[in-house]
């Protein structure tokens, strides 16, 4: 189901090193920084972001808040559950209908909808990221903003784990 919106196949990363496992990397605090582009490839944000992850078994708390340059502030709550087959479930305030998510070697595929704020109007949009774990606890997150199917915005964002001190 996930993989059914996007030309990308999350089995072809299967036995791409370093391994994720997403409750151990969402785990402890993170510190990001990202740009969203939109449809011409021009930056039309930047932010920072700081996320707090916690797990508890199966379910996990994943609190974000992005900081972007414009001055406006954003905080979403994601919870998050690690279902038997490996599969992940997540729900967040902002969030319509919940998210999907599925781990194949070192990839994530996120999939989710919701209402998008652009210049005093509110889109529904879908979704699509991937995230890429890279060496020293980088994780690359590339997602794909679109509505009626064509991808209207990307979003980039690169995440680190903070070193526990």
């Amino acid at each position: 189901m996930l993989c059914g919106c996007t030309s990308h196949k999350l089995n072809k990363y299967e036995n791409d090193k370093p391994e994720i496992i997403f409750e151990e990397f969402f785990d402890g605090k993170l510190k990001g920084w990202g740009i969203v582009q939109d449809w011409r490839g021009q930056v039309v944000r930047r932010f920072d972001v700081k996320m707090d992850g916690s797990w508890d078994g199966n379910n996990g708390v994943i609190d974000e808040i992005f900081e972007y340059y414009d001055g406006e502030t954003q905080k979403r709550i994601w919870k998050v559950v690690k279902n038997n087959d490996g599969t992940y479930q997540g729900t967040a305030g902002d969030i319509i209908g919940g998210a999907d998510g599925s781990v194949s070697g070192n990839t994530i595929n996120w999939a989710y909808q919701m209402d998008l704020p652009v210049n005093g109007k509110t889109y529904r949009v879908k979704f699509d990221d991937w995230m890429w774990l890279m060496n020293d606890d980088v994780l690359v997150n590339r997602s794909y903003i679109k509505k009626f199917g064509i991808t209207v915005a990307e979003l980039t964002l690169f995440i680190q784990k903070v070193p526990e001190k």
